[in-house]
This record gives C-alpha cells, structure tokens and sequence, in this order.
C-alpha cells in the first residue's frame, strides 16, 4: 500500500487543494484503517465512497477485498485516482464517477456508505442516503459510516439536551446512530479549524404507525421554531406538505382545530421523544378523519 501521506502529496503536486470543496484530507493510516474496521466492511460488500480526493480511504477500502464505487466531484482528483488505481479500475474493483454525489445516480446494490466527506455536504447527504435506503428498487444499506464534524455528529446523535433538534429526531426514524472516534486537526492535510468525529448509521428498519412523511414534516416544522409551542408553530401547514398524498393545506388545518385543545399543542419540541412524535401523528391524522 502506498499510505495516506504519499497519496495525498501526490495530489498536491499535481494541484492546489480546493478549498471550496471543502479538501481536508486524511494522512494518518491508523485512523483509516479503524474506520473501515468500525464499517465492518468485508469482501462481500459494495461500498460507496463519497469524496474520496487523493484515495487514502479508497485504498484501505479495497484492501478489504471489497468492491468500492467511488463519487468525486473534483475532476483533478479524479484523474489522479485513474492513475494510482488504474489496476483496480481495469479489473473492475473500483468505479469512479466523476460527479456531484448529491444529483449523480448511485449504484441499485450498494451495501454499505464509508465515506470521510466534505462538511458541508453533511445534512443533504444524509437526506440522499436515507432516500436510497428506503427505495424498494436498491438493496437495503447494512450501515453507513462518516468522518464528519464533531459538532454535527453531536447533533445526529442527540447526546446532549442542547442537540436535539429535526436533524437528529428524522434520522432516527430509520436509523440508530452512535459516535465513534474522535479525530483531532492535526491528523488532516491540510488541517481544520474544528475537531472531526466518526458517525456510524445502521437502519433499524421500524416500521411507524402512521405515515413517515407526515412526521418529517412535523417534526421540522415544529424546530424550524423551537422557542415556540406546537400551539404555535404547528399552527400553518408545511410548505412541502402537498408532497405526501391525501395531505392539502385544508386537510392540515382541519385536524389542526380538531386537536386545538390537545394538551401537548402546549409543549415545546425539544421535549418529545421520538414515540411521542409518533403517536401525535397518529392522533393528528386520525382526529382530522373523524372531523
């Protein structure tokens, strides 16, 4: 194996990192090679790689004997990753799609996500793969991990009472989420301003009593004005809400003065458990039914 270090000086030699896509990369391997280890990837899987730069988790990634679809962005990195793994793209190991991971199609088959991904591709990323995940035509996802910013991986985890919010309450609709190693600056090239932390997501596949759409929109809209009670800030329909069928802006309002009087329309959001969530959806559609 060539090394973390080595891949990225090579790709530095060939171009300036790009700030803008938000390049820090990995250059320590001990770090590399736990990450794939916490993914429990082994030679059955079809991981998808988003963002993979000069290819130091690639690399650890197909040693594993995998088979690794990779998405870059970049289109430098990407030939220099047509000529450090030229092997691996010739027997079929690897595949490199050179696009933006966000709109670009992903393999039906892909097993599991590892991916150390640019910060600010974290929160839509998570909406893509949970999308996917839920698509009936693609093989269900055994688990994803992410190197992400510590504090985001604080807010999808929902450790603290100060972190939680709709990212972490929609997550959790489809996964359990742990935080795994913390990752200091130094150990990127070039280093970030904030510490990193490893984010692990594997679907839990529950099954909720009414439809999971309809408590998305909840649960969003209620954060999008957390100092406020539900009385509040569930008192407008969702701008989305047309989105899920049978809801319109007039059925919403109808089981909205059905419930006026619902004790926990008095309650702010970040007090709710995640079951809560879902037996107010319960109640919301069904009061509207009777109405």
């Amino acid at each position: 194996m060539k090394g973390a270090r080595r891949l990225v000086d090579a790709l530095r030699a060939k171009q300036p990192f790009k700030k803008a896509l938000g390049q820090h990369f990995l250059v320590n391997d001990d770090v590399l090679q736990r990450t794939v280890s916490w993914a429990d990837v082994d030679v059955e899987d079809h991981v998808l790689e988003v963002g993979p730069g000069p290819g130091v988790l690639t690399e650890v990634l197909l040693a594993t004997g995998c088979k690794v679809t990779a998405i870059e962005l970049d289109s430098g990195a990407c030939d220099h990753l047509r000529s450090v793994f030229a092997a691996e793209l010739e027997e079929e190991r690897l595949t490199l799609l050179e696009g933006d991971a966000l709109q670009i199609g992903w393999p039906s088959d892909i097993t599991r996500i590892v991916a150390n991904i640019p910060y600010q591709i974290s929160s839509p990323l998570i909406d893509v793969l949970t999308r996917y995940h839920r698509n009936p035509n693609t093989t269900p996802l055994q688990n994803t991990v992410m190197l992400v910013q510590e504090e985001f991986a604080e807010r999808v985890v929902m450790e603290y009472e100060s972190d939680v919010g709709s990212l972490g309450m929609v997550v959790a609709l489809d996964f359990d989420v742990d935080m795994g190693e913390r990752v200091p600056p130094h150990v990127f090239s070039p280093m970030p301003k904030v510490h990193s932390r490893l984010l692990r997501m594997t679907p839990h596949d529950e099954e909720w009593p009414c439809d999971r759409r309809l408590l998305v929109q909840m649960i969003r809209s209620a954060f999008d004005q957390r100092r406020k009670k539900l009385k509040r800030s569930l008192g407008k329909p969702p701008r989305r809400l047309a989105r899920i069928p049978g809801w319109h802006a007039t059925r919403w309002m109808r089981a909205y003065n059905a419930m006026a009087h619902d004790p926990r329309l008095q309650r702010r959001p970040e007090t709710f458990e995640l079951e809560e969530w879902a037996d107010l959806g319960v109640d919301f559609a069904s009061c509207e039914e009777e109405a």
